[in-house]
């Protein structure tokens, strides 16, 4: 009995077993079905999300111009891992325009909206074997209908490189959408290389193949785009290659250095390189809408139709990658080798003399010297020789120069110190060693220049200096004035040995007159109420040619006693208007004067350290201002040689003569009046400091010869002069040099690429415009002799430079569209505008840490006013450049044929009432795209894309 009660119990157990075993126990569910289960939870989580959600959870935007993200999941099965993407729109109405810029591949080869993509994770992520891609889609297809979800899923098939895909999408209760797509790289069909063979192959995919398809009609929606390029220069990496490896070398790329024509000849910065085009091409894009298409010999009749009767066009213009990446690596231009002559500058305080850098005895340099390459000889005489060449003119000495140049202690463009820091910069890589050597037989050269009197190139031979300008620009600029003297001063000389009568003498009543000597008409000097001495500005060209053989007879007017030769006048520049001589009552002259010596910055410093030094005392300054004022007065003594010291300090520091009350109405110029002769003497007294014992003006006074200025000692010794410019160019402080060089070159460099042409493009101006200003603030220290090893202005120094090269690149770009759209300076301007607009975070603080995989991309419509302009861009391909191409395809622009042919074909469907869906619900009356095909390629490649809904 028990055991039979035990069997009845164990019978009734069973059933339960079995029925715990069906609804809890999952251990005999298959991998598949779990695999599938896997799938489901993954999709039903991201529905339950959407996409804003998932935008929170860090969804990943597939690129800047698209409006598309995506998420993704692992998942496993029978020891294979896959990975799961969808893709999604944050914003979207459901809607796919055919020709969306920002559409993903997917999306325009099968026209859907949000979609899942599965592949495997593996090198290639590909699926070779065509069972198991047919299997990994039906699971997503049945995981997704469990989940109700009308996404879309793609599978990967065949070689990564032929984007080859099978898909599948649940369109409710009734459709279901299949998709595929294949890729052929080589051997297309003739026939599927014209519209006619493609409209025949989307209609072979609905008709009887039966059918003649050229004598049936078919509503088949059609939409094309193609698109064009201009045809590029492919020698131009060649050609730049040769430079560069030139520029390698320690040779500087001014000159001819190639033969080929460059697009930047005509560009200032071409004397100095080439730069690589930056708008590689035009692409232009024509777009036929959506039309009707019922024959094969309509798509015939289209492949012959011109560009120009398509509805839109649409520019993108090429630009390389390599300029907006933030990369230096393979740049060439003025911002790479600012940053080197930085890195120089920085090494310069390692020496005393610059001398040391190419030292071979000198400890200290093996590491330079290992490092560092010295450009041979030859390259340095020819650039010595480019830079001495005596073809200047000074005519366009400041030419091209910037408004705000000034601001930037260095020197002028055009000028000799300019030119040499520029040559530098493409010496031997700008390093220390290099520079070094340069300026070494630089400086002989500027001496051979003062030894054999030769006229010192780049530089003006009169004039004043410049002291706005760097101090070794003003030191070549008083050389080359202290060589054009000595070299008159030579001249006087062997023209007195030689000949007497080099100079014609005329005769000009009973007066013998040197036409050599001009003397200005009375009263063209004006008086000065100041302590220093006037000179006339017709007097310097005057005062150099020595003295004179005669004067005018006016000058000659004998004193009361004729027979002393002190009493004759001589050097007179005419009357000073009513003023008189106070003992003589005769008229005062103004004589010719010597003008003053000139002095660079470091001689003013030395005298205004001296000041400080003995205080601002009247005695000091004149002592300070001894040889100009005893100059003066010797030219005063032979132009009036009955005045008196009262009647000098009336002409020249008229501030120093004091009238009485009564006498305040004279003019304001100081004359004393002269009116009858009851009114003399004028009624006045010299000022107190005039009138101390001791005065040191009287003691010069007293001591002053009566000599014209054209007899008088000049008061610039140039021999003396150029000595000591000589001798402070050879033996400068290497930092020293390297400060003002840096100075020199960024302006140089600047003014260089300130001459640039392009166009109207405001935004490009506005750029040169700011940056002259940050780099006078970020060269403050140099300027100002405050750098120091391993100062904070180095790093400054760096920043500026890649500032530097933005600027550069922005201008090249500029030039470049100027040039091509020459013709139509709008579109140039909207492509700048907006290439600006994505250039724009790559500026201010100079940082190359950017995200380089950025690309520039942007699409102008072209409006049809200019699509001649336009079309004239695209210039009938040479006979070297059509042979290559064989022409297999239609609708040809000025001979040139579509890099790419875009196509849908699409037919369009009623589900109610047809086989499709014989069992549609009743009422349901709805069209649909049953059938599309996505073409693109050329006559050497082909890829297809058909979807085609069905009733399953």
């Amino acid at each position: 009995m028990a055991s039979t009660s035990r069997n009845e119990s164990d019978g009734d157990d069973e059933p339960q077993e079995e029925e715990l075993e069906r609804f809890d126990d999952f251990t005999l569910a298959s991998s598949w079905e779990r695999f599938i289960s896997d799938i489901e939870a993954v999709c039903r989580q991201w529905m339950a999300d959407g996409p804003k959600n998932l935008l929170k959870k860090g969804a990943v935007r597939l690129g800047p111009s698209m409006n598309l993200y995506k998420v993704k999941s692992e998942l496993k099965h029978a020891l294979k891992s896959y990975c799961m993407e969808y893709h999604f729109e944050s914003n979207s109405d459901g809607k796919i325009a055919d020709w969306d810029w920002s559409l993903h591949d997917l999306q325009l080869c099968f026209g859907v909206n949000d979609f899942l993509v599965i592949a495997p994770q593996s090198a290639s992520g590909v699926i070779l074997d065509a069972p198991e891609s047919s299997k990994l889609l039906s699971a997503v297809a049945i995981a997704l209908s469990n989940c109700s979800s009308m996404w879309p899923a793609f599978v990967p098939v065949h070689d990564p490189s032929k984007k080859s895909y099978i898909g599948i999408q649940s369109m409710g209760t009734i459709f279901t959408r299949r998709f595929e797509a294949d890729h052929f790289s080589s051997q297309v069909p003739v026939k599927l290389m014209h519209l006619e063979g493609l409209f025949e192959l989307f209609v072979s995919k609905f008709a009887y193949s039966t059918l003649d398809f050229s004598a049936h009609f078919f509503q088949v929606h059609f939409t094309m785009k193609l698109t064009y390029k201009t045809i590029s220069h492919d020698d131009d990496d060649a050609t730049h290659g040769v430079d560069a490896e030139f520029v390698e070398s320690g040779g500087s790329p001014k000159g001819d250095t190639h033969t080929r024509v460059q697009w930047d000849d005509d560009c200032p910065w071409s004397e100095w390189y080439s730069a690589e085009d930056p708008v590689r091409g035009i692409e232009l894009v024509t777009i036929w809408t959506d039309k009707m298409v019922e024959s094969s010999s309509e798509m015939a009749e289209l492949e012959n139709a011109s560009p120009h009767e398509a509805e839109k066009w649409m520019l993108c213009p090429n630009i390389s990658s390599t300029i907006s990446d933030g990369s230096r690596a393979n740049s060439v231009g003025f911002a790479s080798q600012l940053s080197l002559l930085v890195d120089a500058l920085n090494m310069s305080f390692e020496a005393q003399f610059m001398e040391d850098f190419v030292s071979v005895e000198k400890p200290g340099m093996d590491n330079l010297k290992s490092s560092m390459v010295v450009p041979p000889p030859s390259v340095v005489d020819r650039l010595l020789k480019e830079l001495f060449q005596d073809a200047f003119k000074l005519s366009g000495f400041r030419k091209g120069e910037h408004k705000n140049s000034r601001f930037i202690k260095g020197a002028p463009l055009e000028s000799l110190f300019a030119q040499f820091c520029l040559s530098s910069l493409w010496l031997g890589n700008c390093n220390i060693r290099a520079i070094a050597s340069f300026w070494i037989e630089f400086v002989r050269e500027v001496r051979w220049c003062w030894e054999e009197s030769q006229p010192l190139p780049r530089m003006p031979g009169r004039g004043s200096i410049d002291l706005s300008t760097c101090l070794v620009n003003q030191k070549l600029q008083m050389l080359a004035i202290c060589i054009e003297k000595k070299q008159q001063l030579n001249e006087e000389y062997h023209d007195c040995i030689g000949s007497e009568d080099d100079h014609p003498i005329i005769v000009e009543n009973d007066q013998v007159v040197d036409e050599s000597w001009k003397t200005p008409e009375p009263g063209e000097r004006s008086d000065e109420k100041c302590d220093s001495p006037s000179t006339p500005t017709n007097f310097h060209n005057a005062v150099i040619s020595g003295p004179t053989c005669g004067t005018k007879s006016d000058d000659f007017t004998p004193s009361s006693d004729s027979k002393s030769s002190d009493y004759m006048r001589r050097g007179s520049a005419g009357v000073v208007g009513p003023m008189m001589l106070l003992k003589s009552h005769q008229s005062m002259h103004a004589p010719f004067t010597q003008e003053a010596p000139l002095m660079t910055e470091d001689m003013h410093e030395e005298r205004l350290q001296a000041v400080d030094t003995f205080g601002d005392s009247f005695s000091f300054s004149a002592q300070l201002e001894k040889e100009i004022l005893s100059s003066d007065m010797s030219a005063f003594k032979a132009a009036n040689p009955e005045a008196g010291f009262e009647d000098f300090i009336r002409w020249h520091s008229p501030g120093d003569w004091e009238t009485d009350d009564t006498l305040k109405s004279e003019p304001p110029s100081g004359f004393a009046s002269v009116g009858s002769k009851d009114d003399w003497p004028p009624q006045g007294r010299l000022s107190q400091r005039m009138s101390e014992r001791g005065n040191l003006w009287r003691k010069i006074w007293n001591d002053a010869p009566s000599l014209p200025a054209s007899e008088q000692k000049p008061l610039l010794d140039p021999n003396r002069e150029g000595e000591k410019i000589l001798h402070y160019l050879e033996t400068i402080r290497p930092h020293q040099l390297l400060e003002q060089m840096v100075c020199t070159s960024f302006r140089a460099a600047a003014d260089t690429l300130n001459q640039t042409s392009f166009g109207g493009l405001k935004q490009m101006q506005t750029k040169i415009d700011q940056l002259y200003p940050t780099m006078a603030s970020m060269l403050k220290p140099l300027q100002a002799n405050r750098l120091s090893i391993g100062s904070e202005a180095f790093e400054d120094l760096r920043r500026l430079s890649v500032v530097f090269g933005h600027v550069e690149k922005l201008l090249t770009i500029a030039a470049s569209l100027h040039r091509k759209f020459l013709q139509a300076p709008s579109m140039s301007e909207a492509i700048f505008a907006s290439y600006c607009e994505f250039y724009s975070k790559r500026m201010g603080t100079g940082s190359v840490e950017e995200n380089g995989d950025m690309e520039f991309s942007m699409k102008l419509q072209v409006r049809n006013h200019e699509r001649q302009i336009v079309s004239s861009m695209f210039a009938p391909p040479t006979v070297n450049q059509s042979w290559r191409k064989v022409l297999s395809m239609g609708n040809l622009l000025n001979g040139h044929e579509p890099i790419v042919r875009e196509i849908i074909f699409s037919k369009r469907d009623r589900v109610s009432g047809n086989h499709y869906a014989s069992h549609t619900p009743r009422g349901f009356n709805k069209e649909i795209e049953t059938y599309r095909m996505y073409v693109s390629g050329t006559s050497n490649n082909l890829r297809v894309a058909l979807s085609v809904a069905s009733c399953d």
